[in-house]
């Protein structure tokens, strides 16, 4: 049974709401899980409005964060999924280029917020990433410093946290969501290269053996790059099944 501790704190902006539950615990943030139970009502930055929630776990004795280079095992990370309706294309061909400064701006300053709560000290870039299958341009944002693995977390539970919120908090200030790609030291960089090391030797395992094989568990940005991997592969093809967050990867021979 989990007995684990739990908050709920409401307040009018994500980041105040986790610098309370915080506050109100004594832990920093690397000691706990966060969900965002209720992201609130128009007017979250001004006056009126409903409030955001948010949840507050303590985590386990066995969640040690470390800043280390990440397992070709698997992990199960879950993404939150956007707010509101379907999101807008964001810095689009039209889009002027003081609008994009402006984006800049705020996503760094999100994020730099964000680590000032967190007593953490990094330095911040952001800039714009590839443009997605929808014609949407995330912004990918770097943290660079030193004793970061506080915010990478457990199975980087506690950085895909920090993702969501700063995406939150941009994405209100703008009215339209915004989906900010939060890096560590490369850390999500290298993670993708071990996957896609680890499905290239699946791949042979499974052309050894003639069987299918399934991975462990994995959320939707790191299965796809399995499927990416071996999408041209000649022996290969990948399927998902599976509910989220248990959705697996698998490896099967291809048929002639």
């Amino acid at each position: 049974m989990d007995e684990r501790t739990t908050l709920e704190v409401i307040a009018p902006t994500v980041e105040e709401a986790l610098a309370k539950g915080l506050s109100q615990l004594g832990l920093t943030a690397d000691a706990v899980s966060v969900e965002v139970l209720d992201t609130g009502g128009k007017g979250l930055f001004g006056l009126g409005g409903r409030q955001v929630r948010v949840r507050l776990t303590v985590n386990g004795p066995d969640k040690k964060p470390a800043l280390e280079e990440p397992q070709d095992t698997p992990e199960t990370v879950t993404e939150p999924v956007p707010i509101g309706a379907e999101p807008e294309k964001i810095a689009g061909a039209d889009t002027s280029s003081e609008e994009k400064d402006q984006l800049i701006d705020l996503s760094e300053g999100a994020v730099s917020k964000l680590l000032a709560l967190m007593n953490l000290k990094a330095q911040v870039s952001a800039h714009f990433g590839n443009t997605d299958r929808e014609g949407r341009i995330p912004v990918d944002v770097e943290i660079r410093g030193d004793d970061l693995g506080v915010l990478i977390g457990r199975r980087s539970e506690t950085l895909n946290a920090f993702q969501y919120i700063a995406s939150l908090i941009v994405s209100k200030k703008l009215e339209q969501w915004v989906q900010l790609h939060v890096d560590v030291e490369g850390y999500r960089s290298r993670r993708e290269r071990q996957l896609r090391r680890m499905a290239k030797r699946m791949a042979e395992q499974t052309i050894k053996t003639g069987r299918r094989h399934v991975l462990e568990p994995m959320p939707p940005n790191e299965r796809r790059f399995i499927h990416l991997e071996l999408r041209d592969h000649p022996g290969v093809r990948t399927e998902s099944s599976g509910e989220e967050p248990h959705r697996k990867v698998a490896i099967l021979p291809r048929e002639d």
